[in-house]
């Protein structure tokens, strides 16, 4: 156990910021869950022991700052080109963990083929998708996960269906391709949710690792700023409407269908 000494007195450390993150202080807005989401991504990279071989992709939006944070080799690229990059980066250097930090506005608008098209090739990539239903950089425009009724920007009367149509839902998109090894959808909106998120994310990193094909966890974020709403209120949101909208769980697992393909042939056999 670490001791530090602070004006003559010893203390234990006990936690501390994992050896992934730079020494940085966050820039995010107060209540974001862009933090906490960033930590326990380094946790499992520190975890896995990993950080060595990493090469994150930074998208445009609040996701740009990714790389001011992560103590490890990051290329910032063009809005919605992330897993596009990622692909080239990965089989250029296919020893390497290439992770894509993406906003649903950059993964699921303007980089919409980029991800389907990645996941259907089955590129050996990890995609950190965080979903908070807005454009929360640009200033607050709708997204394409913007819920129905949810007021924004270009959409001040509420998003109407039948106009504007319904909130995509990746994870459920993705998940049928072959490509897909493992997809999850989390949330961050209390400390058990959180747990299971990190969980989450370092499966998907193992989906790589052991050269599974594409991964990618959906994380449940708030934007309270754009949201105009106190951070405790973003957060009780993300719990009653977007767990609700977007429900919660582990769309494709490789594991499990491989478990279940030789529980098959056993029987049978």
């Amino acid at each position: 156990m670490d001791v530090v000494t602070i004006e003559g007195n010893e203390y234990k450390v006990v936690a501390q910021r994992p050896k992934s993150l730079t020494d940085k202080p966050f820039t995010y807005c107060p209540g974001c869950n862009h933090g906490t989401t960033h930590k326990i991504i380094a946790e499992v990279i520190d975890e896995l022991g990993i950080q060595h071989r990493c090469i994150g992709i930074a998208s445009v939006g609040c996701s740009v700052f990714s790389y001011e944070f992560f103590d490890f080799d990051f290329i910032s690229v063009p809005h919605g080109r992330a897993l596009a990059v990622a692909t080239g980066a990965k089989r250029m250097r296919p020893n390497s963990v290439l992770m894509t930090y993406q906003g649903d506005g950059d993964l699921a608008a303007i980089g919409i083929a980029e991800t389907i098209h990645a996941c259907n090739r089955g590129e050996r990539v990890t995609c950190i998708f965080v979903n908070n239903a807005i454009y929360g950089m640009t200033g607050g425009q709708m997204a394409p996960t913007t819920l129905l009724g949810m007021k924004t920007t270009t959409s001040p009367l509420g998003r109407d269906a039948k106009r504007i149509g319904w909130p995509i839902k990746m994870s459920e998109m993705l998940a049928p391709l072959p490509g897909a090894a493992y997809i999850a959808r989390v949330s961050m909106h209390d400390a058990k949710h959180i747990l299971k998120a990190k969980a989450a994310i370092k499966k998907a990193f193992r989906a790589q690792l052991e050269d599974k094909g594409f991964s990618m966890v959906e994380v449940l974020s708030n934007c309270n700023v754009n949201w105009h709403v106190t951070p405790q209120e973003g957060v009780k949101f993300v719990e009653e409407h977007m767990t609700k909208n977007f429900p919660l769980g582990v769309y494709k697992d490789v594991w499990e269908d491989e478990k279940a393909a030789k529980q098959t042939d056993k029987e049978k056999g």
